[in-house]
């Protein structure tokens, strides 16, 4: 009975657990909630406009962007993405309160 219950001891030492999921650092759940953030902003103002095939286009276009950029684990190339992702919602939103206010 006890050499079973080494056998058993053993291999949970060298296999991983599937069910333990990896921890993050600090910097990547600060920029983890960063992107998150930035997600909740797009659904916000989306939401504001009239339903539309536009609107969800857009929400198709936003949503396909963080999907395919979903593994990526390199803190600058995140950094660099949240950035340029501001950027460019930023020139879409202007285009939109244009195009509402005029």
């Amino acid at each position: 009975m006890r050499t079973s219950l080494q056998l058993l001891a053993s291999i949970s030492r060298t296999q991983p657990s599937k069910l333990k999921k990896s921890t993050i650092g600090l910097d990547h759940f600060i920029q983890r909630q960063r992107v998150l953030a930035f997600w909740r902003e797009i659904v916000r103002a989306l939401n504001s406009i009239p339903s539309s095939s536009t609107r969800d286009e857009l929400r198709n276009y936003a949503r396909n962007e963080f999907e395919r950029h979903r593994e990526v684990t390199d803190l600058q190339h995140i950094r660099y993405l949240l950035s340029t992702g501001k950027a460019e919602f930023e020139t879409m939103r202007r285009y939109l309160d244009e195009q509402i206010v005029g």
